[in-house]
């Protein structure tokens, strides 16, 4: 039978198509060839089930038959490598993660999954050479174990004692991955399991923590040193090839007939408003976050200049409100909707999970875990609840939402991995319920910093109005009665995913007109501070204009920015000002609120008080509490306004009192 068998691989080989792939192998320096296993099946089926009921006895004949092609037309370059392999690809079946049992030991499997944790790349010993230390005779041998005995009659008496010839012995390329089932494929309320693949040769580094792959492999047990007992064994896979599936999700393949159904919607005039309509449909009204989470979704164009500066596309929104306003729904949605999505919440999240975690491997090194926003590379990652999180750990999200990188640098692995994507977060108010006539950043438990990383931030307030109050309970009521009218969407999910998906391949080019339309509106915002000495808004917001203009031109399938969607970044940047961007006690647009945490007026007061106690300090060597209200009085200061500063000051540590209704300067 091996002899047939030989014979059938050596014949399947000699096929064009695989002669072929032997010779881009060459040329790209790689030490395997792609077999694709229903190539296997339609040339010789015996063969083919042979190698996936029994692949340790068969998967090494496989390789030698390609070793033996290689070796006929390519003789030099086999010389060289002296090791080549068959990856096996494209198995009939997929072994879903969670159902892989006994019974799939030792057999050639698929599994689909996500790479969470990659190991450094370490040499392997694959094939051993060993020289006796007595006579300095030769073995080489075929596995790693050294011989028994010398065969030299000297040292017939002594003791066996070998040394490894390192260079003359063969080392692989060998990486294990740890490789998470993806969470579609997850059961309500189970944990994803993970299972270790160990990868060879040109599959080292084929995936990166965060990439969706297919493993075609061996299931094995790990061999544990002397227990013979009836202990239950680990198990791990070892690999035969691995695919990256890319970063979108293998079922969102468009077909021709889809591409032309996309294409003649997004010609209808009234395609714009059909998308606004089918986020949340089961929300009645907040069209405006609804346009907000659908611009996030299509996302701006990237941009590398000249000099290496990255500018991000990706677009940023937090919706902060009060309780029942529907936040959660639309971040849920939203992470269902995109093609890649990450839904977490803060309360649950750290700074590791959120990132990407150093966990040490069986094997005894350090090995890189990637958090949410690393898994949600090209896609979205939603936060729910972001003002729970720990400041400590709220932090790790400034370089994610700036640089769209994360940097770890701990127990001596320094590595940046990338976390492109758009940031969907929530929050409560501090308060419970959202205080209008207090300053954005009063209502809220977020530093600054974070805050001003935000293209578009949205206040929802749950004001009673008769009129919306009675159109949203009938629409709440309608969906839970029988026989109530239950509001289709205008595009079904799964074609909304695909149309999001089609509209990534757009890059979308700023048009002479709308980029004069968005620099006229930035000038006009910047004049305001002429009149009202307040900055109502900054370069960061132009930014933001300019990827939120492109986002709309790439949710119309546009390959230019036209005026129209300069108006629609706009319209919402508006909205988004009007609603964060004021300060309270004058009513003028104010972006410092953002900025720096404090309106101008209070800034304005704040520097006043501090004039005066340095006056009267150096007057009277401190500033006396009965002087020192007197004169803020007499400057146009309320009491109550007098006391919140004085308390404020004293807590940020800007004034002291060495003794009761006394102040000085810190």
């Amino acid at each position: 039978m091996a002899e047939t068998f030989e014979e059938i691989l050596a014949r399947f080989f000699k096929q064009e198509k695989y002669r072929e792939y032997i010779s881009r192998a060459v040329v790209a320096g790689r030490k395997s060839v792609p077999v694709d296993f229903a190539d296997l099946l339609v040339f010789d089926k015996e063969a083919a089930e042979a190698i996936l009921s029994e692949p340790l006895k068969y998967l090494p004949l496989l390789d030698s038959a390609a070793y033996k092609q290689l070796e006929l037309e390519y003789p030099q370059y086999a010389a060289a490598v002296k090791t080549f392999r068959a990856a096996v690809r494209g198995l009939p079946e997929i072994t879903p993660i969670r159902m892989i049992r006994s019974e799939h030991l030792r057999r050639l499997i698929a599994i689909d999954g996500i790479v969470v944790r990659a190991s450094v790349v370490r040499p392997l010993l694959a094939k051993a050479v060993y020289r006796c230390r007595y006579c300095g005779l030769t073995y080489r041998q075929e596995g790693v174990k050294p011989p028994l005995r010398c065969s030299s009659p000297r040292c017939i008496e002594r003791k066996p004692y070998f040394e490894l010839v390192e260079e003359e012995s063969i080392f692989i390329d060998f990486q294990t991955l740890g490789v998470q089932e993806k969470p579609e494929d997850l059961p309500p309320g189970q944990i994803p399991r993970v299972i270790e693949v160990r990868v060879k040769g040109d599959s080292v580094d084929a995936a990166a923590p965060g990439d969706r792959v297919t493993v075609t492999g061996v299931l094995m047990i790990y061999a544990e040193q002397g227990d013979q007992t009836q202990q239950p064994r680990r198990i791990y896979l070892e690999a035969v090839s691995v695919e990256p599936r890319g970063k979108e999700l293998e079922s969102l393949l468009i077909t021709p007939e889809e591409e032309k159904l996309i294409n003649q919607m997004a010609a209808d005039p009234k395609n714009y408003q059909r998308l606004i309509q089918s986020v949340a449909p089961s929300i009645k009204g907040l069209d405006h976050i609804k346009e907000a989470i659908l611009l996030l979704l299509f996302g701006g164009r990237a941009k590398v200049f000249p000099d290496g500066v990255r500018v991000r596309g990706d677009i940023h929104v937090l919706l902060v409100g009060d309780p029942g306003t529907a936040k959660s729904t639309l971040l849920l949605y939203a992470a269902q909707i995109a093609p890649r999505g990450i839904y977490t919440s803060g309360r649950g999240s750290t700074a590791a999970g959120l990132t990407a975690a150093v966990v040490r491997d069986p094997g005894g090194g350090l090995v890189l875990e990637a958090g949410a926003a690393v898994l949600a590379d090209m896609g979205i990652c939603v936060i729910d609840e972001i003002d729970k999180m720990r400041p400590e750990d709220r932090v790790a999200m400034h370089e994610v939402m700036a640089q769209q990188t994360v940097s770890i640098a701990k127990g001596g692995i320094v590595a940046t991995l990338n976390a492109r994507c758009s940031i969907l977060a929530a929050a409560n108010p501090e308060l419970g319920r959202y205080d209008a006539y207090r300053p954005f950043n009063e209502n809220v438990n977020l530093p600054i910093t974070l805050l001003s990383r935000f293209d578009l931030i949205f206040v929802l307030r749950d004001e009673p109005t008769p009129e919306m109050d009675r159109q949203v309970a009938s629409h709440i009521v309608s969906l839970h009665a029988e026989g109530g009218v239950k509001q289709e969407p205008a595009i079904p999910p799964p074609l909304l995913k695909k149309y999001i998906t089609y509209s990534k391949k757009i890059e979308p080019v700023l048009s002479r007109e709308a980029a004069e339309a968005l620099q006229q509106f930035y000038l006009s915002m910047r004049s305001v501070y002429e009149k009202t000495s307040t900055v109502s808004i900054t370069a960061r917001q132009l930014e933001s204009l300019i990827r939120l203009a492109e986002a709309s031109a790439r949710a119309c399938l546009r390959s230019v920015v036209t005026i129209e969607d300069a108006e629609v970044a706009i319209r919402l940047m508006k909205r988004s000002l009007s609603e964060v961007g004021v300060d309270v006690e004058t009513g003028r647009p104010d972006i410092d609120v953002i900025m720096t945490g404090k309106p101008r007026s209070v800034r304005e007061k704040l520097s006043l008080v501090l004039d005066v106690i340095r006056t009267l300090q150096e007057q009277h060597g401190y500033a006396d509490d009965e002087a020192l209200r007197k004169e803020l009085q007499e400057q146009g200061l309320t009491r109550g306004e007098i006391d919140r500063i004085l308390n404020r000051m004293i807590t940020e540590g800007r004034i002291y009192t060495p003794k009761p209704g006394a102040y000085r300067l810190a």
